[in-house]
């Protein structure tokens, strides 16, 4: 019975994975582990959230979008943090961008200004590739189409396509099969800590490298929330002018992801056919992905998520 009630158990520990590394995080700390060519190098530090301090950022829906912002600033600073171990001649050369950032700003203000240009630059490529660009092709077929809910049925298959196609050609990238292998680490350890099995690598690597809360999840959810939403609204707003359709679709972006983080915070949580059906299209996506990690990789993943396991029991509890 102890064991049926421990496997039970879901956690709030999600974690990222870096640069031959992973980054955790737990309800009070975050731990980066990177398996530098010294050794483990290991990063702990108190999770800070902007919602603490202000309370109405914790309500639901709102508090999607600004957890959403604050993972995406987070993973950005961890991920330079483990490029900084890479050997030099590994590395590529500075950017003029870079180089300029470097001349005009000192320590960690320029530190500062790469990740905030870097999480712009990611934010702004995510909606032009997967919400921009949709709108522009499917606006060819205007001509053809009188229908609005054939338009967003049209629109949400180039939708899918296009974020289907990129995760395809970023899983043949030798350098990114790596990261998606720590990926894979990152997802069994929290498994096994789920199952409420002794975190050992052997434990670990019999556990699934498909988890329901994954980010890869996450986004295709948020793109299919994205076509129910345009459904809705552009059965009342003007559906073929294609710049009013982009403008909509930019404001309609934060409620979409906080929507979206409610209902994986609900299938994270719940275990029956409903969930397990709902979570199928994401978990089969993490196929390209999420890869079989090795030993090293799963050791890497244990001793980050140990880091940031609470002391008092439950306080992790999804």
């Amino acid at each position: 019975m102890a064991k049926k009630k421990e496997s039970a158990f879901r956690t709030s520990i999600g974690g990222q994975a870096l640069i031959e590394g992973i980054l955790m995080r737990g309800p009070d700390k975050q731990a980066i582990v990177v398996r530098a060519p010294e050794g483990l190098v290991i990063k702990e530090e108190p999770l800070r959230l902007i919602r603490d301090r202000y309370p109405i950022l914790k309500l639901p829906v709102l508090r999607g979008a600004v957890t959403f912002i604050d993972s995406l600033v987070k993973g950005v600073r961890a991920l330079m943090f483990s490029a900084d171990y890479f050997p030099e001649d590994e590395l590529m050369e500075p950017s003029k961008v870079d180089l300029w950032i470097e001349k005009h700003f000192e320590g960690e203000k320029a530190q500062k200004l790469i990740v905030w240009l870097a999480v712009a630059l990611s934010l702004c490529l995510t909606i032009v590739l997967f919400f921009l660009l949709p709108t522009f092709i499917a606006g060819f077929i205007d001509p053809y189409i009188d229908s609005p809910a054939l338009h967003n049925l049209v629109e949400g298959i180039v939708k899918i396509a296009i974020f289907a196609g990129y995760l395809i050609l970023c899983s043949n990238q030798k350098d990114i099969k790596r990261v998606f292998a720590y990926h894979g680490a990152e997802h069994k350890t929290i498994f096994c800590y789920e199952a409420g099995l002794p975190l050992t690598v052997e434990n670990c690597r019999i556990q699934p490298k498909h988890h329901p809360r994954c980010g890869t999840s996450f986004l295709f959810v948020v793109l299919v929330v994205s076509i129910l939403v345009s459904s809705v609204v552009f059965a009342f707003v003007e559906w073929r002018n294609m710049w009013v359709r982009m403008g909509l679709h930019l404001l309609l972006l934060p409620l979409i992801v906080g929507v979206t983080y409610e209902f994986n915070r609900y299938v994270g949580r719940h275990d029956n056919p409903v969930t397990n059906f709902l979570a199928k299209p994401g978990m089969w996506l993490q196929r390209f992905t999420t890869n079989e990690p090795d030993d090293s990789m799963l050791e890497v993943a244990i001793e980050a998520l140990r880091r940031v396991i609470p002391d008092e029991r439950g306080k992790d509890e999804w």
